[in-house]
């Protein structure tokens, strides 16, 4: 996983309009990068909806949102329109990004482990920097938690 102060690894993927993202065309903005296993299933869904019910805190605090899962643009378009989603969400089916983001390890669940997307997020900063990092969120606490340490890159 990245740590604050680390340079944010650039990337450039397609949104779920097929639109590409490129981080550093938005430097000199917050960035939220979200990373999740898979559209439309409970957590993931959780997770969403409580960005998108505090979309306007965002907004006021001048910040870009960034989903990442390994879904495709189809199954993306599909996600962001059945729940009315305001961010942008970033397809990701080689799991490029998700790895040099660590993202992605080993999982357990039901006494099985497995590969696969860690539910985790990183906060770069204006200058391109990490300037925080959660490696394991809560769905439901995540956009409290984030929107903080966005208000306390203001401060700064």
């Amino acid at each position: 996983m990245l740590e604050v102060g680390d340079r944010a690894p650039q990337f450039t993927l397609p949104d779920q309009d097929g639109t590409k993202v490129a981080l550093k065309d938005l430097k000199g903005t917050p960035v939220v990068v979200y990373f999740y296993p898979k559209d439309d299933t409970p957590g993931c869904t959780t997770q969403a909806c409580d960005i998108r019910d505090q979309w306007s805190e965002f907004e006021e605090a001048g910040a870009v949102v960034l989903g990442i899962s390994p879904d495709d643009v189809d199954s993306h378009a599909r996600f962001s329109a059945k729940y009315d989603l305001p961010h942008r969400l970033l397809a990701d089916p080689d799991r490029t990004v998700i790895q040099k983001y660590g993202a992605w390890g080993v999982k357990k669940m039901y006494g099985k482990e497995y590969e696969g997307v860690i539910r985790s997020t990183v906060l770069v900063g204006p200058t391109g920097k990490v300037a925080a990092v959660w490696p394991k969120i809560q769905p439901k606490k995540h956009a409290d938690a984030v929107l903080k340490a966005i208000r306390g890159l203001q401060e700064d």
